[in-house]
């Protein structure tokens, strides 16, 4: 079959390589859509940022060069001789986390956290083999291209809940990429009565509007806290740094107001200098988030089945595996018009 493979900085090649084994409790899926996202094309531009080279990653047992991709939805083919609660001809979205799955799912998901598409084979190919545990069944009324948005949509519902975010809140969000933009779906469908978005391209902050942004701010051309401030005087409830670089995290806090919390969603690809004392003098709280819980994954499917989420806006382009390296991930580095950019696998509806 044919994926696309990781082998490095600036290498990926669709290639055909073999689907291994299918195991007693997975499930064959046929991939219909896979989304790219920040992470993988952070592992294209600087990687291995999570990619495992040269030793075994815990919970797969695969080893780079890899299959990526783990956005991603489809139509089960087969299953295992254990599995009882799926059959073929089911379509599902999956859910690519790999844990342990010994502790409470609060805590869980930073438990041996492992990912399909990134630690072992995923979805940038024409089947995947992966855990019953990870299969989700798609609403009747989602589309499979939907599918391919629930993983992204619900990295931004589990932030957005871990931040606090309530009704009437006042929020910033740093960084219009496909993240930052699910977060101002999902701050506003928190409640967030003021969502400010802050980022150096004008096409990213008119798609922020579009999704439900009240406020858009050219940090290049203005000054964030400034400006930030004039909207809120005492600073938002809540800010997202979701840009991962230097200045927008400190930005980040200096908006937020005295016990406000600052969430850390972006990947670091590199480390930042900083000077903690920047807490102490504003009694600002920092968190982080990443991924989601089960249970946030299926209430995000059923968000977005009853209409209170529609991520479908972040789309910005649909192309074939074989152009995901042209068309995808060298597109997505220097075309800053472009937001979430999904291949057609099967191309199922």
């Amino acid at each position: 079959m044919k994926a696309a493979v990781w082998h490095g900085v600036k290498d990926i090649r669709v290639e055909e390589v073999e689907l291994r084994a299918l195991r007693e409790d997975e499930v064959k899926v046929k991939v219909a859509w896979a989304g790219i996202c920040g992470s993988d094309l952070h592992e294209y531009q600087e990687g291995p940022v999570f990619v495992p080279v040269d030793a075994k990653a815990d919970l797969t047992g695969e080893v780079a060069p890899l299959t990526m991709g783990h956005e991603f939805s489809g139509v089960i083919e087969e299953v295992g001789s254990k599995v009882t609660d799926f059959k073929a001809g089911d379509r599902v979205v999956i859910n690519p986390t790999l844990t342990y799955r010994n502790k409470h799912e609060d805590v869980d998901r930073y438990d041996g956290f492992n990912f399909i598409g990134l630690h072992g084979n995923g979805g940038f190919a024409e089947y995947a083999n992966v855990p019953v545990t990870n299969v989700h069944r798609l609403a009747d009324n989602l589309t499979l291209q939907d599918g391919a948005l629930v993983e992204p949509m619900a990295v931004a519902v589990q932030a957005v809940k871990d931040a606090g975010v309530t009704l009437g809140d006042s929020v910033a969000v740093f960084g219009a990429g496909p993240i930052g933009l699910l977060t101002v779906i999902a701050a506003k469908a928190s409640g967030a009565s003021k969502v400010i978005v802050l980022d150096l391209s004008d096409n990213r902050l008119e798609k922020a509007k579009e999704l439900g942004a009240t406020h858009v701010i050219n940090s290049g051309k203005e000054d964030p806290v400034q400006v930030v401030g004039a909207i809120v005087a005492d600073g938002v409830d809540v800010s997202f740094e979701v840009a991962g670089v230097a200045p927008t995290f400190k930005q980040a806090i200096d908006v937020t107001k005295p016990r406000g919390n600052m969430m850390i969603v972006s990947i670091f690809a590199r480390p930042i200098e900083w000077n903690p004392i920047q807490l102490t003098n504003t009694g600002v709280n920092i968190m982080s988030s990443i991924v989601y819980t089960p249970s946030i994954f299926q209430r995000t499917i059923d968000a977005m089945s009853s209409g209170q989420l529609n991520p479908q806006g972040i789309i910005t382009s649909q192309i074939e595996l074989d152009e995901i390296v042209d068309k995808g991930f060298e597109t997505l580095t220097n075309d800053n018009t472009q937001s979430k950019i999904l291949v057609a696998m099967s191309g199922a509806k």
